[in-house]
């Protein structure tokens, strides 16, 4: 075959080439596109997958940066979002499914085939170009089918971003409780180490029996397993924290954490407002409709997935005679096949058109919880913050005041000092599980995925009273 009988053959490749090519790809800045919307809430950046060692330098001197000072919330997120490998990971798997998506809108198959025969003294030479004509004429419909999917996959990975970013927070404020709990049980258990060196020295003048000095004993070991369980506990919270955040051992130890939790706002948040939050829409719901639209596509594609029709584009020379010719091969699908198929998809896109509906059935009772277990949480830490401490610091001092007149004694003004080591310690558990309820909240508002924290029961002034000496 000579050189201008190939360009004729290989011309209408590079024409269709360049009509089609580019339709076959996909950035990796593009991922998120369809769930930008709930990961740029509050001004926060779009995460992003760190491909080449400029952006990886740029992600590690995020990271420093953020790790300079004690890391607060939101700096916990944007660990877990813009540095973690667990994001990383994240972005990278849905960008790899969107790639694999893409090939379904691939260039039609182009094929070549060359033939030589010889008769005798004479050759003949054959020459076809084939084009996969059913890849040809369904492209817009596999196109319109992949960019379904692709929002379906583009949700997805914005939805386990939102379940990383609840994972990150809940952790963090699991950390600092814990790490505030320690600290406090620290002055506790010094508190302890003074009452029993007081019993050993009043025992020492005579004003303390054995078994009255025995029980300052006992209270001082308690105190001193309870500091051990709360550093412990504080260390396993740590650990789990700084697996959520991805960071290696050199930068662990470098996590600083605040002393104690953010305060409990004044006022709760009212059921209004919360509605209102809602009102935008939730990704849960959004991902469902996503599924349920592609799945209907593909029900009404049925026909794409088989239809197979090739087309020939032939030239053949024989001496001095030449001939050119089309041809076109279609192979017809198989009944039962099609039958198959189409009850098939009928029935994957219901499932996935029952699934809406339940998602929408479920997003407002989950709201509704959510919102009940948050009032319920600030309530009890309203509670502990503005009565429970109080109080027991007012009898607390009111016992120091008859214990320096000598109407009490010894015994009664350090069993009053536990009974508020009770109540500041239960007041920062209802600190802890109202944030706690406060990020379920905020999950439930944007669809995303996570766990509702029910408040742990705390000690009350009356049940702290009830177990004075």
């Amino acid at each position: 075959m000579g050189r201008r009988e190939a360009a004729r053959l290989g011309l209408p490749c590079l024409v269709l080439a360049a009509l089609l090519g580019g339709c076959a790809t996909v950035e990796s800045d593009r991922t998120l596109d369809a769930g930008a919307p709930w990961l740029t809430l509050d001004g926060r950046d779009l995460p992003s997958l760190a491909l080449d060692q400029t952006q990886r330098q740029r992600m590690n001197d995020r990271r420093a940066r953020l790790l300079a000072d004690p890391l607060d919330e939101r700096g916990a997120v944007e660990l877990a979002w813009q540095t973690s490998p667990a994001a990383q990971a994240l972005l990278a798997e849905g960008w790899a499914a969107q790639a694999q998506t893409m090939q379904g809108v691939s260039l039609p198959r182009l094929g070549i085939a060359l033939e030589r025969i010889v008769h005798g003294d004479e050759i003949a030479l054959a020459r076809t170009l084939s084009l996969g004509l059913t890849e040809w004429l369904t492209l817009p419909a596999r196109r319109e089918a992949a960019q379904q999917q692709i929002r379906v996959q583009s949700l997805q990975v914005a939805r386990d971003l939102l379940a990383l970013e609840q994972i990150a927070r809940r952790q963090w404020v699991r950390a600092v409780a814990a790490a505030q709990s320690m600290a406090y049980q620290e002055q506790v258990r010094d508190a302890a180490e003074a009452g029993a060196e007081l019993a050993r020295r009043m025992q020492a003048v005579g004003n303390f029996s054995r078994l009255q000095r025995a029980r300052e004993q006992a209270v001082l070991t308690d105190a001193q397993a309870q500091l051990a369980r709360a550093a412990l506990q504080a260390r396993v919270e740590r650990e789990a924290l700084i697996r959520v955040l991805g960071l290696p051992p050199e930068l662990a130890e470098r996590l600083r954490l605040p002393s104690r939790l953010p305060d409990v706002p004044a006022r709760a948040l009212s059921a209004e407002q919360v509605a209102a939050a809602a009102q935008r829409d939730r990704i849960d719901v959004a991902l469902a409709t996503a599924q349920w639209r592609a799945a209907g596509g593909d029900r009404e594609r049925l026909w794409t997935g088989f239809l197979d029709a090739e087309l020939k584009l032939s030239r053949e020379r024989e001496g001095v005679s030449r001939s050119r010719g089309t041809e076109v091969d279609l192979m017809l699908p198989s009944p039962d096949g099609l039958v198959s198929e189409s009850q098939h998809l009928s029935a994957r896109a219901l499932a996935a058109e029952k699934r809406l509906e339940q998602t929408q059935a479920e997003a407002a009772s989950v709201l509704r919880e959510r919102y009940a277990v948050y009032r319920t949480a600030h309530e009890l830490a309203r509670q502990a913050h503005d009565e429970w401490v109080p109080l027991h610091k007012a009898i607390t001092d009111e016992t120091l005041l008859r214990y320096n007149g000598m109407l009490v004694g010894v015994f009664e003004l350090l069993a009053q000092a536990r009974q508020q080591v009770s109540a500041v310690a239960a007041a920062m558990e209802a600190q802890r599980d109202f944030w706690l309820a406060q990020i379920a909240l905020d999950g439930a508002i944007v669809g995303a995925p996570g766990d509702v924290t029910m408040p742990q029961r705390s000690s009350s002034p009356s049940a702290a009273s009830a177990g004075g000496h």
